[in-house]
């Protein structure tokens, strides 16, 4: 299979079974989407989930946050992967919000990751789920899930995975097609033991494509003469 039928039947599939694929993290405006993205770098969406709430209710809106210290915040996100460094960042970030961006999260990339804690993963995540822009954010799911199914060649970065993923999908299909692919990492193509036989897309998949053919020459009677 080329890899342009691989991404049409794969695209296809997604849009089919799962036309609604959305964030998981849980918010309620563009500013509370960025702090629950921030917060989950390197930690689960649940758990994001279980501590922002209360920090929602204490500091709803940027001008609350900057008025916080990172130690107040830091109450709040203990539980989270890197709760130091994570309540620096918001503190950070709330105040440029303020002092730069008039208190709103801005649209553009370029704009976003002026912020403390907003690398170009979260940039790409705001930019695609708040403002649907053509933004594919590649965290480890998406690059793992990219290079297994044979979206990607040998990407060495996220950022060349983002470059390949941009390049063959359909610009209004990406927002979505990056939920689809964390989701599906998430959930079915597991870093140490996909679930193949669970899988819709494993027809047109490059690492179950190997597997089987592995299986097929293993089961090859071997001349021993």
């Amino acid at each position: 299979m080329r890899k342009e039928e691989r991404y049409k039947a794969v695209i296809d599939w997604f849009a089919r079974h799962v036309p609604d694929a959305d964030t998981e993290l849980h918010y309620q405006d563009p500013f509370q989407l960025l702090v629950a993205v921030i917060l989950s770098a390197q930690c689960t969406d649940k758990r994001v989930n279980m501590v922002t709430p209360a920090l929602f209710r204490a500091y709803p809106t940027a001008e609350d946050m900057a008025r916080a210290s990172a130690e107040d915040l830091l109450h709040y996100i203990s539980s989270v992967s890197y709760p130091n460094n994570k309540a620096k960042h918001l503190a950070g970030m709330a105040r440029m919000l303020l002092s730069d961006f008039g208190g709103v999260v801005p649209a553009e990339v370029a704009e976003l990751t002026k912020l403390p804690g907003v690398g170009r993963k979260t940039a790409n995540v705001i930019a695609s789920v708040v403002f649907g822009k053509p933004a594919m954010a590649v965290d480890t799911h998406v690059f793992r899930v990219s290079n297994r199914i044979g979206l990607t060649t040998n990407s060495k970065t996220p950022l060349e995975t983002e470059r390949e993923l941009v390049r063959h999908i359909p610009e209004e299909l990406i927002p979505r097609a990056h939920h689809w692919l964390i989701l599906h990492g998430r959930y079915i193509c597991l870093a140490r033991k996909p679930k193949c036989d669970d899988c819709g897309i494993a027809p047109f998949c490059l690492h179950y494509a190997r597997i089987r053919k592995k299986a097929a020459e293993s089961d090859i009677p071997h001349n021993k003469n």
